[in-house]
């Protein structure tokens, strides 16, 4: 592997959610992420989360299994998981136990819930965490039932990207101290910890509790989404009043509309208008209009539009695997960029090249397949 953390080495226990794509975004940049599944099973190209990772299936109710997924932590940098809390405990892979025979291990620990609190044991997903922060209330359109935001927010916002943080932190500091740590990444800790912006808003008292009645949440007339004459939508966001003037005169709105931008009272009626407006022509001419202006409109794409933008293709920001669309590798770097992502492999793909390099003899792990042991 290439890329900036190609001497990382991080072990992932197969799961849901944001582990996997924590563990995808570490594998992309060039860590070696080997996967703990449960179950040895068939390649799926299109299980992207799986891509550039290898993996063991391993039965870790027996011995074997247990010992052989306590000699590759040995040997990581970090692990992350995403069960409930006490699971990994209950398997003989908690945290006191791997840091016993890897003292300098990250133990990267990822749940909706935290690790403590009432509701530490309950089930739960992406919905009900956003919903506990706040966050979810003032996502939707007024007057109607809170629109869930995909599970961009909670999940991988809130979820994946402080699991993230957090265990790059961890190894920074480990650079100094030489000790591994536990890193509790909760997705109610990490959702309100994004919404510093909505927080100054409330103790100003400029954020309404109504939903589409505020500045970023559709309310705003020239902050939100408006149907154009083919069915299809455009994104209007000039905040700034010098934006704001570039979208009234290539629109052909009234100039005096700019006076007037902020006064909140009157932007129901001008959400009605500027719709009567944007309805009169198709997305794409309206798109001919706005280009290569200071207005802040683009075009609402469809998932099957994406990779032919001709901003998406240039950057490449889509590349296929397999026949499979997906994204290029995130952030780039202009010293260590990462390599193309490969295809996922099956679940148990690795299990003898692993072994191997544990120092398992080819009769051992034949033994070991006999038994159980690997899954």
């Amino acid at each position: 592997m290439s890329g900036p953390l190609a001497h990382l080495k991080v072990i992932e226990m197969a799961g849901l959610g944001p582990c996997p794509l924590a563990g995808q975004l570490l594998a992309d940049l060039g860590a070696e992420v080997i996967l703990i599944d449960r179950q040895s099973g068939e390649a799926d190209p299109t299980d992207i989360n799986r891509r550039n990772k290898q993996s063991i299936a391993l039965n870790l109710k027996t011995e074997s299994g247990l010992k052989i997924a306590q000699q590759l932590i040995a040997e990581a940098d970090i692990l992350i998981e995403g069960f409930r809390p006490g699971v990994m405990e209950k398997l003989g892979l908690g945290p006191e136990a791997c840091h016993q025979q890897n003292p300098g291990l990250i133990y990267g620990r990822m749940t909706g819930w935290g690790q403590t609190g009432p509701l530490a044991q309950s089930a739960g997903h992406d919905l009900n965490y956003l919903a506990l922060t706040g966050a979810l209330s003032a996502i939707g359109s007024q007057g109607e039932a809170p629109t869930p935001p995909l599970n961009l927010v909670a999940d991988y916002g809130g979820g994946t990207m402080f699991l993230l943080l957090g265990v790059l932190s961890a190894l920074y500091e480990r650079s100094h101290s030489g000790k591994g740590q536990v890193i509790d990444a909760a997705m109610v800790d990490g959702v309100p910890a994004m919404m510093g912006l909505i927080h100054m808003l409330l103790a100003r008292q400029q954020w309404s509790p109504e939903r589409e009645s505020n500045l970023l949440d559709g309310g705003a007339p020239f902050y939100r989404c408006y149907e154009t004459a083919d069915g299809k939508h455009l994104s209007v966001g000039p905040l700034e009043p010098h934006f704001f003037a570039d979208l009234l005169k290539k629109a052909g709105l009234p100039e005096d509309e700019l006076a007037t931008q902020y006064a909140y009272q009157q932007w129901p009626q001008k959400r009605e208008q500027y719709q009567a407006l944007f309805k009169t022509k198709t997305r794409d001419q309206w798109m001919a209009i706005f280009d290569k202006s200071d207005a802040c409109v683009a075009p609402v794409l469809g998932f099957d539009e994406v990779e032919s933008h001709r901003h998406n293709t240039a950057r490449e920001n889509f590349l296929r695997v397999d026949g499979i669309m997906q994204a290029a590798p995130a952030p780039r770097f202009d010293r260590t960029p990462a390599a193309t992502p490969t295809a996922p492999l099956a679940a148990g793909a690795n299990a003898t090249e692993l072994l191997s390099r544990l120092g398992y003899s080819e009769a051992e792990i034949e033994t070991l397949k006999e038994s159980g042991a690997l899954s």
